[in-house]
């Protein structure tokens, strides 16, 4: 059986950074992608969907060559759907003239998708009636009705209020619990990834560097730059010589611990608390052994800025 979508050493160095790239996903795996702006990411989405034409290498889904601009008039791939953070919908139209246009299903199946996306109640609306994550569940419905085998979301929870991100990352999850559809998700936000994803691809400066599970991404970051896409962490110097004995780190370079891996105990390495910072669900501490500073979180903890305490790493 040949794979549901793989990029065979695709590059594009015009008018975009992206080193030849390899990778596989299987049918109705989830996968994001993350790296800074630049990196790479956006480029091979739309290389995916057809809507960008690679400078060399190929991209072929289920099996068959996905044809970019130079390739065919009308850009994109029938059965894949990309939805950007500049998506864009025809003002003046009421929402179910949007959808009924798109929609390639009958009535009752696209309503689930008008259930599952949140907008039943928006269907007799105006599309200027609309507020932006309005918008953002009706541009992502007129996708799915669409019927697509990938669905490919570029950003999908950028300039969203609070509220409308919870809905609209609500949305994400149901589609691929709920549908037969595999989906690519860009994004910058650790939360949004590390509880969604079968698996996470970091791209930086062009080159995918590391490609593995939320856990092996997290906990175990090629570089400092992986691990600070994740979230917060701790570069453990090769010149602290003696933190890295009280940590136990066997290993000759520098070394990633993650603040919730270190606990404050009775016995351990001397440190100095400099900075105390509540978050609600932890307290962030900021602590300073004579060799480096260290960035711990505690769940329930009453130290106070100028305190000594001792610090170990968690077993």
């Amino acid at each position: 059986m040949s794979d549901f979508l793989h990029l065979n050493g695709i590059y594009k160095q015009t008018g975009s950074n992206l080193q030849p790239t390899t990778f596989t996903i299987k049918q109705f795996q989830k996968t994001a992608i993350m790296g800074e702006t630049g990196s790479g990411k956006s480029t091979v989405m739309k290389i995916i969907g057809g809507l960008s034409q690679p400078d060399g290498g190929e991209t072929f889904f289920l099996g068959e060559k996905v044809k970019g601009p130079n390739d065919k008039l009308i850009p994109g791939h029938p059965g894949i759907a990309y939805l950007s953070q500049h998506f864009e919908l025809f003002n003046n139209y009421y929402v179910h003239e949007l959808l009924e246009y798109a929609s390639k299903l009958p009535d009752d199946d696209a309503n689930i998708i008008f259930e599952i996306c949140k907008i039943s109640h928006l269907l007799k609306r105006r599309t200027d009636q609309l507020s932006g994550g309005e918008r953002q569940r009706i541009a992502l419905a007129r996708e799915l009705v669409r019927l697509p085998k990938l669905l490919l979301l570029d950003e999908p929870f950028s300039n969203l209020d609070m509220v409308n991100k919870r809905t609209i990352k609500q949305v994400v999850h149901d589609i691929s619990a709920s549908l037969n559809i595999t989906c690519i998700l860009v994004s910058h936000d650790p939360e949004d990834v590390l509880s969604w994803a079968d698996q996470v691809l970091i791209f930086q400066n062009g080159e995918m560097i590391q490609q593995g599970s939320p856990k092996e991404i997290y906990f175990n970051p090629i570089n400092a730059y992986a691990a600070a896409l994740t979230g917060d962490h701790n570069v453990i110097e090769t010149s602290s010589v003696q933190l890295r004995k009280a940590f136990d780190i066997q290993d000759n370079h520098s070394s990633i611990i993650r603040p919730e891996q270190i606990q404050i105990t009775e016995h351990g390495i001397h440190a100095d608390v400099v900075n105390v910072t509540f978050c609600g669900d932890h307290t962030k501490l900021e602590v300073r052994t004579h060799e480096q500073s260290l960035l711990i979180f505690a769940l329930f903890s009453k130290v106070e800025i100028g305190d000594n305490v001792r610090i170990s790493l968690l077993k």
